[in-house]
């Protein structure tokens, strides 16, 4: 098989080694970064190409890990993947720790110490950085990203590329009145966000409160 893990910055660095310890029987050689702008001719001792030199390639058992933070980015290359029929693979670090009846759609990267515990359905996508969590009864779409740290309580919906950040809390809903955040919202590093956060606004602190509106996607 042959590997591309897609972004060549410090993320795909850090996914890397990821996808060797789940890939143990393939060679070094058979991994590569896949960058379209980079300069660079190899990363951490292995080959940058662009996505046309990829594709072009002759092993015909390909596959791709897209580690890039920018979730409209993520679908876009999803989509692309997609219509040149190339797996989009998901990705666990060996040490994540996944309970009970949880669903995870394609492309997620589960990075190190990350849990998710149980009755959770997560979408397309998404990448929860490391010592993330999610808890009981949450749902999470599609292109969700998290960063490292973040602790998503029970009982939590997550819309569509809403972006949490480094050390974020989210508190526990129940199940009549889940908390929710909104599509393409952002939580801001370090905030307790103790109440819905509706679709496109970012908030911050403790406890969170929004800066306005930033997204419209």
């Amino acid at each position: 098989m042959y590997i591309g893990i897609y972004g060549a910055s410090g993320f795909g660095k850090e996914v890397m080694p990821l996808v060797r310890q789940q890939y143990p029987n393939l060679r070094k050689e058979n991994f590569v970064f896949i960058d379209d702008g980079s300069e660079l001719n190899d990363l951490n001792q292995y080959r940058v190409i662009s996505y046309n030199e990829f594709l072009s390639s002759s092993e015909q058992d390909k596959g791709v890990v897209i580690a890039i933070a920018n979730s409209a980015v993520r679908e876009l290359l999803s989509v692309k993947l997609e219509q040149d029929n190339i797996p989009q693979l998901s990705i666990q670090a060996l040490n994540t720790v996944v309970l009970d009846d949880v669903v995870i759609g394609e492309g997620s990267i589960l990075c190190s110490f990350t849990c998710l515990t149980s009755n959770i359905k997560i979408g397309k996508g998404f990448h929860a950085n490391i010592y993330s969590y999610v808890a009981h009864d949450c749902i999470i779409g599609d292109y969700v990203t998290f960063a490292p740290s973040v602790k998503c309580n029970g009982n939590v919906h997550i819309e569509d590329h809403a972006y949490i950040g480094t050390g974020a809390v989210i508190k526990q809903g129940t199940p009549k009145r889940p908390i929710t955040i909104g599509k393409g919202a952002v939580i801001g590093m370090g905030a307790v966000v103790t109440k819905s956060v509706p679709a496109g606004v970012t908030v911050f602190g403790n406890p969170a409160k929004p800066l306005g509106r930033q997204r419209n996607d």
